[in-house]
């Protein structure tokens, strides 16, 4: 009797994620999505990562079938700071290169989604033989401005290093001051501008081996910026199958969910500031008197590391004050928790991820920027959608306790906000809905990477 025929082998995707959080979550939702359609993926951690990753799994759920987690050295001994931008920028080609050529081959990788942070991999793939998507972690419309960049140095509004030339907006849709173009805030010094502006002239170059550039955003919200992008996919906003989007770093506190639940509907101030930022004791203290002198109940994500100098002693005096009336967690179910019925608004650093999941949710925004891509995602949410408000600082530079109060009371007394914030909570759902636009995209984007052998995979 003959043996019957193996299955055929699904197309096989590796996904090269940048060695942050606010990186690693997208593209493991999206990993997810492709997995739903039947291909297989290889997810490449750092593995400092890895290890963090797994350490959150143990407490929140597991990776779904289809999907391997494999890791790489980040090229950082066991004293550096893995969680150095600059350091991780200067140092993963070289560290990361032989491995995953290595892996490429022996893995039989057809496909590679590189994160537009790690677009020095394109070069690589394209030698290795195996197709190229990048995936962008910000908007549209910063990825239309990082290949600007050229011409902005070109125009004398920016140098190669960095330096604003040139104080004036930046005309793109949103428009942004060329101080809050993302590689020049996002360098704390001199050399790291620097860095970061040499690395984007770099990489640009190699853009045209990416046959698509996958966007987590949607038609309706970026309509201009992706009329820039000829070879986009824009299918998003992502959001994981169970809300609960694995690749974390950090272990998820459920009872607030709980806590939520005790709430009167639209009720709670929602406070978080993602992965990466830092609040100096002043700031922080301001922020903590801010929250209190709302009258509101919180809940308020304060993640190791978050602040620099305050103490315990001065923490635990707040816990105790506002014990009641406020939540303090370490690290939050984001997406389940913005779209809690008690939740009223969300006070945000407006990173990509975080505006992607309040617009989803219908939640509005107080807006808290502090570098990269977050002031053009204000302006987004400010100025095009009509979702969110500017938090302002002082003359210190600080976000006074009482323009926390004031802003929180003016936001959640705009009707035509929380209007605007329903509408564009419709259009996010009805897009990614079966028949949508970002379905739609999203579709192609199985069908593209399936084109390899002789089992195309059906979407």
């Amino acid at each position: 009797m003959a043996a019957a025929a193996a299955p055929p082998q699904r197309p096989r995707v590796m996904v090269l994620p940048f060695p942050a959080q606010g990186h690693v979550i997208p593209l493991m939702a999206l990993s997810r999505k492709l997995v739903e359609h039947g291909l297989e993926i290889d997810f490449v951690n750092t593995e400092f990562n890895h290890g963090r990753v797994l350490q959150a799994l143990a407490e929140d759920g597991a990776i779904p079938g289809g999907i391997h987690m494999l890791s790489v050295p980040d090229g950082l001994g066991p004293a550096d700071d893995h969680t150095d931008i600059g350091a991780l920028v200067k140092g993963l080609p070289a560290a990361m290169s032989g491995r995953l050529e290595e892996m490429m081959r022996s893995r039989k990788t057809e496909w590679m989604i590189a994160d537009v942070s790690m677009s020095w991999a394109l070069e690589l793939a394209a030698t290795s033989g195996v197709r190229v998507a990048l995936f962008s972690t910000y908007s549209a419309a910063v990825f239309a401005l990082r290949m600007k960049l050229p011409k902005l140095i070109e125009d004398g509004v920016v140098d190669e290093s960095g330096n604003v030339k040139r104080h004036e907006r930046v005309q793109l849709t949103p428009p942004v001051d060329a101080a809050e173009i993302p590689w020049v805030s996002l360098g704390s010094t001199p050399e790291r501008r620097r860095t970061n502006i040499q690395n984007v002239l770099r990489t640009n170059r190699l853009m045209p081996l990416a046959e698509k550039i996958i966007c987590n955003t949607s038609m309706e919200m970026e309509p201009d910026a992706l009329s820039l992008l000829p070879n986009a996919l824009p299918l998003g906003p992502l959001v994981a199958p169970t809300s609960r989007p694995a690749g974390n770093f950090l272990p998820e506190d459920l009872t607030c969910l709980t806590w939520l639940d005790a709430q009167a509907p639209g009720s709670v101030v929602y406070v978080a500031f993602g992965s990466s930022g830092v609040l100096d004791t002043k700031q922080f203290q301001e922020l903590a008197d801010g929250l209190a002198l709302s009258g509101r109940p919180f809940l308020w994500v304060v993640r190791p590391n978050f602040t620099t100098g305050t103490t315990e002693g001065w923490f635990d005096a707040f816990r105790r004050r506002v014990e009641g009336k406020g939540l303090i967690v370490g690290w939050a179910p984001q997406q389940l928790v913005l779209s809690h019925r008690a939740v009223a608004c969300f006070v945000s650093h407006c990173g990509w991820n975080s505006t992607m999941e309040g617009m989803l949710h219908g939640v509005p925004f107080l807006c808290w920027p502090y570098f990269a891509d977050q002031f053009a995602n204000q302006s987004y949410l400010c100025n095009v959608w009509g979702t969110g408000m500017k938090l302002r600082r002082d003359e210190r530079g600080v976000v006074a306790k009482e323009e926390i109060e004031s802003m929180v009371a003016r936001l959640l007394g705009d009707e035509g906000v929380k209007a605007r914030a329903a509408t564009w909570k419709d259009k996010a759902w009805a897009s990614v809905a079966e028949g949508g636009c970002s379905h739609e995209y999203l579709l192609k984007l199985v069908s593209l990477l399936g084109e390899v052998g002789s089992h195309p995979v059906t979407a």
